[in-house]
């Protein structure tokens, strides 16, 4: 099974590319992390647990208000706690000031082995369901290091900076200007994602997304196609019922993962030197 590594930066429309790619007529298998990533945190999971313990003493508004209706949270009435506040905990830790990049990485290296496990689970259900490809929706791909264990990647970019911060806005009319330009900021640039992609050859794919949804949905098609070729019924048959060969084939496909990541370091130092 081919393992799709879906990402983009803030803004530039990964999440309608992942609506395309699970619709007909791909109707790909979709693990999206930002579901996994609030289903780990719920209340009372160790992540949880951990979060609040680290942010709550510096952060009064970490947990949402009690809740009056059952209905509205489940989990409190059953004891494990009030929800995070996403928002609240947004603003601690995007920005690029040493605290908030401190309390970034303790957030990620609470969160991501959580959701890590949770993703792990899902690829296992769709490899023994026997489909040919599943699509790992993660926007911190490559922040997280888990490009190397995809097969194949498809970055969703735009041209313009402009652009990003326009539709940011747009879409989260709530933030400021600072605040968009704090999240913007606080991802891997468009461009890097667009460069570590090309080191895939043919098997890193970009879709450029300034035009409007017809010209969107067929690149999407023209990507589907190019990494569907190859890989024929008998291949995949023999994959599904050969676990040796699978992992064999997983192993060569996170090797030349590592080599595509090591290549673009080594361009990237070249070019600050």
């Amino acid at each position: 099974m081919l393992i799709i590594g879906l990402t983009g930066s803030i803004a530039t429309g990964k999440s309608t590319v992942a609506l395309i790619l699970s619709s007909p007529p791909h109707s790909l298998p979709l693990i999206d992390a930002d579901l996994l990533a609030r289903q780990a945190v719920r209340p009372g999971t160790y992540a949880y647990n951990s979060i609040v313990k680290y942010f709550n003493p510096t952060t009064p508004d970490l947990l949402l208000p009690t809740s009056s209706s059952s209905v509205d949270n489940p989990d409190e009435n059953e004891g494990r706690g009030r929800p995070l506040n996403r928002a609240a905990l947004g603003r601690r830790v995007f920005g690029t000031t040493p605290s908030r990049i401190r309390d970034r990485k303790v957030l990620n290296s609470i969160v991501h082995p959580a959701v890590q496990l949770l993703m792990l689970q899902s690829i296992l259900y769709y490899h023994f369901r026997g489909n040919w490809a599943v699509v790992l929706d993660i926007p911190l791909l490559y922040e997280s290091g888990l490009d190397i264990f995809c097969g194949a990647i498809i970055v969703v970019a735009v041209s313009s900076p402009e652009v990003q911060m326009q539709r940011l806005q747009a879409r989260d009319r709530g933030l400021s200007s600072e605040e968009a330009k704090d999240r913007v900021s606080s991802q891997m640039e468009v461009r890097e994602k667009v460069g570590r992609c090309k080191e895939r050859g043919e098997r890193g794919l970009v879709i450029w997304n300034d035009g409007g949804r017809e010209e969107l949905r067929n690149q999407v098609s023209g990507a589907v196609k190019r990494l569907e070729s190859g890989r024929g019924f008998w291949w995949l048959l023999w994959l599904w019922g050969s676990p040796f060969v699978a992992l064999v084939v997983v192993g060569w496909e996170v090797w030349k993962g590592w080599r595509a990541k090591k290549r673009w370091e080594g361009a990237k130092r070249g070019k600050e030197v």
